[in-house]
Formats: structure tokens, C-alpha cells, sequence
């Protein structure tokens, strides 16, 4: 009963911690800059248009999902640029990006690819898909613990690694499926997403490592030109 118990709330902590797939691909090492009004405007009107495409895309291929986007930005200072898609308390997509970001693409179309990519994560919903090989692994692990005689400590710290590698279970395919529809999104709003996509050359590459969330930036490239060109 304690081993259940305990296995319960590390469930549930891992769903807290990992509701949006791998906010980080657009980290990078450079300073955080601020935007200009010009940033704001731009990115105002990349909404415009990727935002009713984006919920149009979802309805027809997510139609459980709830597709109403909120699009927003996150001005806490001092961030990296970033984006990362995530959920309200009632389901409710959000695509937040850090201010930096704004002032850290150099065009409309690489914002514009960023904001499809972050979308097409949930239309695909890497959130619960997520959340479920976390779950797994959290069992897996935790169950292996117990049945070799682990005290709660050492179940805890089973549990917390599965959960973690659970969590990074086909994080490289979400990526490279969100690149995919997100492809799609940033060309049915007017954009080209082979030039968006250049915003990967502009970002640390995470190269292929085991338990690494992210593709190879060539990876990405490689599926975001395969895409367009069947569009």
C-alpha cells in the first residue's frame, strides 16, 4: 500500500512537470534582448494569421481537442528566447513565447514557423501522449524497485527516473511531427516554412544523444523542405 501510494503522487508530479513537450528549442546561449515596438506589431500580426489556420488544422485533424488557441507572451525579465506549448485548468491550449524570442527571429516567416511548431504539438497531442510514457516508465521503474527490495527512498528516486525517461520516450519524433504539421500550418497562413525553418541554424544543435529531447537541427530542416515541397 505505501509502494501505491507512493507510486500516486510521483504520477502525478511528473504530469505537473511535463505538460509541455521540451519548452527548449529555441533556447540559446545569447543574451535575452528586448522588442521593439516593430517586434510587437510583427508578432501581432503573425497571430492574425497562423491563429485561425492553426484552429481550423486542429478541428479537422484533432476534432476531440479543444482547439481554441491563446496565443501570449511571457514577459517575465530575463528570460532566453523560448516558446513552449502548454494547458490551462480546462484543457485550453496556450503558445506562450518568451518577449526575447521576438526580438531574436529575423523575419516574420521564422516566427511564424515557431508559432506553427508550438501548435501543431497539440493538435498531435504530445501532452498526454507525454504525460502516459511518463506514467509508464514511473511504473516500470518503481515496480522494478520494489520487487528488489528498494526501501520508499529508493522507489522515490526509481520512480523519478522512469518518470523522467518515460517523458523522453519519442520526444525526437514529437518534435520532428510538430515540424511536420507546423510545415503545413506556417504555408496555409502565407508563410514559407523552408525560410522559417532557418531559425534552427541559429540555435545551439542538440545533436543525437540518448535521452535528448530534441533532433538534430539538420534532422528538422531536412523534414520541414521534405514537407513543403509536397505542398
Amino acid at each position: 500500500m505505501r509502494w501505491f501510494l507512493l507510486l500516486s503522487v510521483m504520477i502525478g508530479l511528473a504530469g505537473c512537470v511535463t505538460t509541455a513537450p521540451a519548452p527548449g528549442p529555441n533556447a540559446v546561449a545569447r543574451a535575452p534582448q528586448a522588442p521593439g515596438a516593430s517586434d510587437i506589431q510583427r508578432f501581432q500580426s503573425v497571430v492574425s494569421r497562423v491563429e485561425p489556420v492553426a484552429e481550423s488544422i486542429c478541428r479537422s485533424r484533432a476534432r476531440s481537442a479543444n482547439c481554441d488557441f491563446r496565443i501570449v507572451l511571457d514577459d517575465r525579465a530575463g528570460l532566453q528566447p523560448n516558446a513552449y506549448q502548454t494547458l490551462d485548468d480546462n484543457g485550453r491550449p496556450i503558445l506562450a513565447f518568451t518577449r526575447s524570442l521576438l526580438a531574436d527571429v529575423q523575419n516574420a516567416d521564422q516566427l511564424a514557423f515557431v508559432m506553427s511548431h508550438e501548435a501543431a504539438h497539440h493538435i498531435a497531442g504530445h501532452i498526454p501522449r507525454q504525460q502516459q510514457n511518463a506514467m509508464a516508465g514511473a511504473i516500470l521503474m518503481g515496480g522494478l524497485a520494489s520487487l528488489s527490495g528498494a526501501d520508499s527512498a529508493g522507489i522515490e528516486a526509481a520512480v523519478n527516473m522512469g518518470a523522467g525517461v518515460g517523458a523522453r520516450r519519442y520526444s525526437k519524433d514529437f518534435e520532428l511531427e510538430a515540424d511536420a504539421i507546423g510545415t503545413v500550418i506556417a504555408h496555409e497562413s502565407g508563410y514559407d516554412p523552408v525560410l522559417g525553418a532557418e531559425y534552427f541554424m541559429r540555435i545551439a544543435d542538440p545533436g543525437d544523444s540518448f535521452l535528448g529531447t530534441h533532433p538534430r537541427n539538420a534532422d528538422r530542416i531536412q523534414t520541414v523542405r521534405r514537407v513543403a515541397a509536397g505542398l
